[in-house]
């Protein structure tokens, strides 16, 4: 496939900001199907790793859950995914966290800060892909109308 194209799908998929990053507590509120109800469900933790394959992206997520330590992968993207909600924000130097798993009690605990964010570089290619679509669109249908008016 032309990879022109295959970027228009993946930025139409594109539809929310990621405005968080590793080390960052979060709440995701994921969609959880059971028989032919739909609810809500919040996933809390620590995201130790972020997966950035444009529209593919994905977070790690890990919580302790009565002594045990568990990770979830969430996509971005997917529309199971509610929200991402920050909670707050600390000082990692790494990319990814994957020393967490080996730590438990006050070892694990994370330094907070408060910083400003950057914005979501994919989210904003995708969003500036629309505008210039939204302004296209109008003067082509101001050209294909203003034929049927002239005769």
């Amino acid at each position: 496939m032309n990879t022109s194209l295959m970027e228009k799908l993946h930025l139409q998929q594109v539809t929310k900001p990621l405005n968080s990053h590793v080390g960052d507590l979060v709440k995701v509120h994921y969609r959880i199907k059971e028989g032919a109800k739909e609810r809500i469900q919040i996933y809390e933790g620590t995201i130790i790793a972020i997966r950035n394959h444009g529209a593919g992206k994905s977070i790690v997520v890990r919580r302790v859950s009565y002594d045990v330590g568990v990770e979830r992968v969430f996509p971005i993207y997917s529309p199971t995914v509610e929200k991402i909600e920050k909670m707050r924000s600390s000082k990692v130097r790494r990319s990814k966290l994957y020393y967490q798993r080996a730590l438990s009690g006050k070892k694990s605990r994370l330094t907070e800060i408060k910083k400003t964010l950057k914005k979501d570089s994919v989210f904003d290619k995708a969003e500036s892909k629309r505008a210039a679509a939204a302004q296209n669109k109008p003067a082509e249908v101001a050209a294909e109308a203003a034929p049927e008016q002239a005769p």
